[in-house]
């Protein structure tokens, strides 16, 4: 399924790479997966969240980097129970926010962040610099 993520952002298709790079995340303990189920055992999505930190607040945040929800089970409830599980490390950690970034493009993902409470910020410009 972290490969089918990987492709719906244009990315191509590398299971080994995909699986090896999972399993150093959770080997290395450097991030946080939570994944839905089906009726029938199916997996159906995932979120992966890194740990940051605000030096100003001196809080941890949480970013959710990956949220991925299988074609089929859009629309079903799946992609908020997600971002409900992330809420909840959130506040299980005393962390100070939930930061994500998404294309202006992802359409779906941009209407379920509004749903689920997320606020695109007036405040900041973010900035990437490619190595």
């Amino acid at each position: 399924m972290f490969d089918e993520y990987r492709q719906f952002y244009r990315k191509e298709s590398d299971v080994d790479a995909a699986r090896n790079f999972l399993k150093e995340r959770i080997e290395r303990n450097e991030s946080e997966i939570f994944y839905t189920k089906n009726d029938d055992g199916s997996m159906t999505g995932f979120v992966q969240l890194y740990p940051i930190f605000s030096s100003a607040r001196m809080k941890r945040k949480w970013l959710l980097n990956d949220l991925y929800v299988r074609k089929p089970f859009r629309g079903k409830g799946f992609g908020v129970a997600l971002i409900e599980r992330a809420k909840q490390l959130g506040r299980e950690t005393g962390a100070h926010s939930l930061a994500l970034e998404t294309e202006k493009t992802n359409t779906i993902g941009n209407s379920l962040y509004v749903k689920t409470g997320f606020e695109q910020s007036s405040d900041w410009n973010f900035y990437d610099y490619t190595l």
